[in-house]
């Protein structure tokens, strides 16, 4: 049975998510959404701490992660995730508007499965999440069990 994948976008910048979750509507993308406006948001989701909403045991997850984020940024819930045995295995995906290769790379060594840049051209950032569509829809998505 292959299970529905849920995508988590951890994002501060309303404009930007608006864009993301637009373009993946226009990828062919019906997946479930999840907004998330802060890094402590996303990160309270996945390991279930305080209140509001979080993740469900046996539901496979993907997390498009920006770097710059009020409160915790994008590669401090990246490290947490990866240094978590149930969660490392879920594919992340770094959102930022910086290529410098530093920041690349530190995010590879960090863990992520991919790294996309927020092109203030429009074109090539439809084309950047068309990209990350196919990945989507060819990708299988581990299930993230575990109670913790």
């Amino acid at each position: 049975m292959n299970q529905e994948v849920v995508i988590l976008v951890a994002e501060d910048d309303e404009g930007h998510a608006g864009l993301i979750r637009r373009n993946l509507v226009r990828a062919g993308i019906t997946n479930k959404l999840i907004l998330f406006k802060d890094g402590q948001e996303v990160s309270n989701f996945l390991f279930k701490d305080g209140d509001g909403p979080h993740r469900e045991v046996g539901v496979s997850y993907i997390l498009l992660l920006d770097i710059r984020m009020p409160k915790l940024d994008g590669t401090e819930v990246l490290k947490k995730v990866k240094a978590d045995s149930e969660l490392r295995k879920m594919p992340v995906i770094m959102i930022t508007t910086t290529d410098d290769p530093r920041e690349v790379e530190h995010c590879h060594l960090l863990g992520c499965s991919n790294y996309i840049t927020k092109p203030v051209e429009y074109d090539a950032f439809v084309n950047a999440v068309r990209q990350l569509g196919l990945f989507l829809s060819v990708v299988q998505i581990p299930k993230v069990n575990g109670s913790h």
